[in-house]
């Protein structure tokens, strides 16, 4: 009987040594992770907000006998081609321009949409292609909130003859897509 009883002393010994052993196993592995894991929890990505606060407007011009453009740059400046003259009839011509509410060092890149056409009050059609922005994509939101990051979008018109582009006022709608990767 006394061997018995050693016998499961030692049986008993072996398992607690074996536990005792399995219990660093897991403390040292824990610890492994939880050092390349590391105590903080992994940053949220920052939440941008678009704001459109001017519109993109061609102001006022002639249209010649054959068609041709007209850009307004993201800077401000306007500039045609072709057969098409700059006229100021007091009508203003501006680049689109968006207030970015986005934490400073927010990397944003814009993805301009398709071409769109533009429908005249007095019939035809002006074909609109989306241009540069400023500050160039892909940019750093730098300003702090209350403040706003301005960027501003030019874009050009492409007109055809007085009688597939008549005179006359135009309207559409473009899409930017302002991208926070």
């Amino acid at each position: 009987m006394k061997i018995k009883r050693i016998t499961r002393h030692k049986i008993a010994y072996l398992n607690k040594l074996q536990f005792i052993q399995a219990l660093l196993f897991i403390l040292l592995f824990t610890g492994v992770s939880a050092i390349a894991q590391g105590p903080e929890n992994p940053p949220r990505p920052a939440i941008v907000y678009v704001s459109p606060t001017q519109w993109l407007n061609f102001g006022a011009f002639y249209q010649g006998g054959f068609g041709g453009s007209v850009i307004i740059y993201a800077n401000g400046s306007r500039s045609t081609t072709g057969s098409v003259i700059q006229v100021n009839q007091g009508y203003s011509f501006s680049p689109a321009i968006f207030e970015i509410d986005a934490e400073p060092g927010t990397l944003i890149t814009i993805l301009n949409g398709p071409n769109v056409t533009l429908t005249g009050s007095n019939g035809g059609t002006i074909d609109l292609t989306i241009g540069e922005s400023d500050p160039p994509s892909p940019f750093i939101a730098t300003a702090t909130s209350p403040s706003r990051t301005m960027v501003r979008i030019g874009g050009t018109l492409t007109l055809g003859n007085p009688l597939a582009s008549p005179p006359g006022n135009y309207n559409g709608t473009f899409s930017v897509t302002f991208i926070q990767p």
